[in-house]
Protein backbone atom coordinates (compact mmCIF):
# COMPACT_ATOMS: atom_id res chain seq x y z
CA UNK A 1 0.00 0.00 0.00
CA UNK A 2 1.51 3.54 -1.20
CA UNK A 3 0.51 6.47 1.09
CA UNK A 4 -2.11 8.66 -0.33
CA UNK A 5 1.42 11.19 -0.37
CA UNK A 6 1.78 9.56 -3.41
CA UNK A 7 -0.91 11.75 -5.43
CA UNK A 8 1.42 14.94 -4.37
CA UNK A 9 4.42 13.83 -6.05
CA UNK A 10 5.28 16.42 -8.95
CA UNK A 11 5.37 15.20 -12.28
CA UNK A 12 6.57 16.70 -15.71
CA UNK A 13 4.84 15.74 -18.88
CA UNK A 14 6.37 14.62 -22.17
CA UNK A 15 5.28 18.15 -22.96
CA UNK A 16 6.74 20.39 -20.12
CA UNK A 17 3.49 20.75 -18.32
CA UNK A 18 4.18 20.46 -14.52
CA UNK A 19 1.36 18.44 -12.58
CA UNK A 20 1.45 16.13 -9.92
CA UNK A 21 0.99 11.66 -9.97
CA UNK A 22 -2.49 13.20 -8.39
CA UNK A 23 -3.57 14.14 -11.54
CA UNK A 24 -5.21 10.52 -12.42
CA UNK A 25 -6.20 10.19 -8.37
CA UNK A 26 -9.19 7.81 -8.42
CA UNK A 27 -8.01 5.99 -11.91
CA UNK A 28 -6.41 2.61 -11.74
CA UNK A 29 -3.18 3.40 -13.56
CA UNK A 30 -0.54 1.60 -14.71
CA UNK A 31 2.65 3.16 -14.82
CA UNK A 32 5.90 1.78 -17.03
CA UNK A 33 9.11 2.73 -17.53
CA UNK A 34 9.61 2.90 -21.31
CA UNK A 35 12.14 3.15 -23.98
CA UNK A 36 11.85 3.70 -27.59
CA UNK A 37 15.57 0.94 -28.61
CA UNK A 38 14.23 -1.78 -26.16
CA UNK A 39 13.63 -5.39 -27.28
CA UNK A 40 10.45 -4.90 -25.03
CA UNK A 41 9.52 -1.96 -27.18
CA UNK A 42 6.48 -3.82 -28.68
CA UNK A 43 4.88 -3.57 -25.73
CA UNK A 44 3.56 -0.24 -26.64
CA UNK A 45 0.89 -1.52 -28.76
CA UNK A 46 -0.06 -3.70 -25.60
CA UNK A 47 -0.13 -0.83 -23.69
CA UNK A 48 -1.77 1.27 -26.19
CA UNK A 49 -4.42 -1.52 -26.55
CA UNK A 50 -4.88 -1.77 -22.24
CA UNK A 51 -5.47 2.68 -22.76
CA UNK A 52 -8.12 2.00 -25.81
CA UNK A 53 -9.97 -1.02 -24.10
CA UNK A 54 -10.44 0.84 -20.32
CA UNK A 55 -9.26 4.42 -20.97
CA UNK A 56 -12.85 5.42 -20.70
CA UNK A 57 -13.66 3.33 -18.08
CA UNK A 58 -11.11 4.68 -15.44
CA UNK A 59 -8.08 3.40 -16.15
CA UNK A 60 -4.79 4.90 -17.92
CA UNK A 61 -1.60 3.98 -19.01
CA UNK A 62 1.43 6.52 -17.61
CA UNK A 63 4.43 6.37 -19.55
CA UNK A 64 7.85 7.45 -17.81
CA UNK A 65 10.79 7.58 -20.28
CA UNK A 66 14.50 6.50 -18.73
CA UNK A 67 17.49 6.33 -20.77
CA UNK A 68 18.69 4.18 -17.63
CA UNK A 69 19.47 1.46 -19.66
CA UNK A 70 20.74 3.34 -22.51
CA UNK A 71 17.91 2.50 -24.62
CA UNK A 72 15.60 6.01 -24.73
CA UNK A 73 16.21 8.74 -27.02
CA UNK A 74 17.86 11.91 -26.40
CA UNK A 75 14.98 14.60 -25.59
CA UNK A 76 11.16 14.21 -25.47
CA UNK A 77 10.64 15.76 -28.36
CA UNK A 78 11.88 13.02 -30.14
CA UNK A 79 10.19 10.50 -27.56
CA UNK A 80 6.98 11.77 -28.25
CA UNK A 81 7.37 11.82 -32.07
CA UNK A 82 8.40 8.28 -32.23
CA UNK A 83 5.48 6.95 -29.28
CA UNK A 84 3.08 8.92 -31.84
CA UNK A 85 3.95 7.70 -35.07
CA UNK A 86 5.49 4.69 -34.22
CA UNK A 87 2.93 3.13 -31.39
CA UNK A 88 -0.46 6.07 -32.02
CA UNK A 89 0.17 6.11 -28.56
CA UNK A 90 -2.41 8.59 -26.87
CA UNK A 91 -2.45 7.68 -22.79
CA UNK A 92 0.31 10.18 -20.78
CA UNK A 93 3.48 10.50 -21.00
CA UNK A 94 5.65 11.89 -19.05
CA UNK A 95 9.71 13.85 -19.53
CA UNK A 96 12.40 11.40 -19.39
CA UNK A 97 12.81 10.32 -15.46
CA UNK A 98 16.02 8.23 -13.76
CA UNK A 99 14.13 5.33 -12.32
CA UNK A 100 16.86 3.54 -10.40
CA UNK A 101 19.95 5.77 -8.04
CA UNK A 102 20.20 8.36 -5.90
CA UNK A 103 18.56 10.83 -8.57
CA UNK A 104 15.99 8.69 -9.08
CA UNK A 105 12.42 10.58 -9.56
CA UNK A 106 10.59 10.18 -6.31
CA UNK A 107 7.12 8.50 -7.75
CA UNK A 108 10.08 5.52 -8.60
CA UNK A 109 11.59 5.66 -4.91
CA UNK A 110 7.82 5.09 -3.78
CA UNK A 111 7.04 2.80 -6.13
CA UNK A 112 10.29 0.71 -5.77
CA UNK A 113 9.66 -0.35 -2.67
CA UNK A 114 6.88 -2.46 -3.49
CA UNK A 115 7.47 -6.32 -3.97
CA UNK A 116 6.90 -8.39 -7.10
CA UNK A 117 5.21 -11.26 -6.97
CA UNK A 118 8.14 -13.00 -6.05
CA UNK A 119 8.69 -10.78 -3.33
CA UNK A 120 11.59 -8.61 -4.84
CA UNK A 121 11.56 -5.22 -4.30
CA UNK A 122 14.08 -2.46 -4.39
CA UNK A 123 15.80 -1.25 -7.85
CA UNK A 124 13.72 -1.48 -11.16
CA UNK A 125 15.53 -4.02 -13.20
CA UNK A 126 14.55 -3.17 -16.72
CA UNK A 127 12.18 -0.91 -19.35
CA UNK A 128 8.74 -1.86 -19.08
CA UNK A 129 8.49 -2.79 -15.65
CA UNK A 130 5.22 -1.61 -14.46
CA UNK A 131 3.42 -0.76 -11.59
CA UNK A 132 -0.73 -1.12 -10.99
CA UNK A 133 -1.60 1.39 -9.07
CA UNK A 134 -5.53 1.06 -7.65
CA UNK A 135 -7.82 3.64 -6.63
CA UNK A 136 -7.53 2.32 -3.08
CA UNK A 137 -3.28 3.25 -2.94
CA UNK A 138 -2.62 -0.68 -3.51
CA UNK A 139 0.34 -1.68 -5.69
CA UNK A 140 0.78 -4.81 -8.17
CA UNK A 141 4.56 -4.71 -9.26
CA UNK A 142 5.09 -6.90 -12.71
CA UNK A 143 8.29 -7.96 -14.28
CA UNK A 144 9.28 -6.10 -17.49
CA UNK A 145 8.97 -9.61 -19.50
CA UNK A 146 4.77 -9.40 -18.23
CA UNK A 147 2.78 -8.21 -21.17
CA UNK A 148 0.72 -5.32 -20.63
CA UNK A 149 -2.34 -7.21 -21.44
CA UNK A 150 -1.28 -10.06 -19.24
CA UNK A 151 -4.69 -12.23 -18.20
CA UNK A 152 -3.19 -10.86 -13.98
CA UNK A 153 -2.83 -7.38 -14.76
CA UNK A 154 -6.74 -7.50 -16.84
CA UNK A 155 -8.27 -9.25 -14.29
CA UNK A 156 -7.03 -6.84 -11.42
CA UNK A 157 -7.49 -3.60 -13.72
CA UNK A 158 -11.18 -5.29 -14.61
CA UNK A 159 -12.06 -6.08 -10.47
CA UNK A 160 -10.73 -2.39 -9.79
CA UNK A 161 -12.64 -0.51 -12.33
CA UNK A 162 -16.19 1.09 -11.89
CA UNK A 163 -19.02 -1.49 -12.57
CA UNK A 164 -15.92 -3.99 -12.29
CA UNK A 165 -15.73 -7.00 -15.16
CA UNK A 166 -16.52 -6.40 -18.76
Amino acid sequence: MIPPSLDEIPVTLIDGRQTTFGEWSGKVRLVVNVASRCGLTPQYARLEGLQHRYGGRGFTVLGFPSNQFLQEFGNERKIAAYCATTWGVTFPMMAKVKVNGRNRHPLYAALASVPDGEGRSGRVRWNFEKFLVLPDGTVHRFHPGTVPDDPGIVALIEESLPGGRE
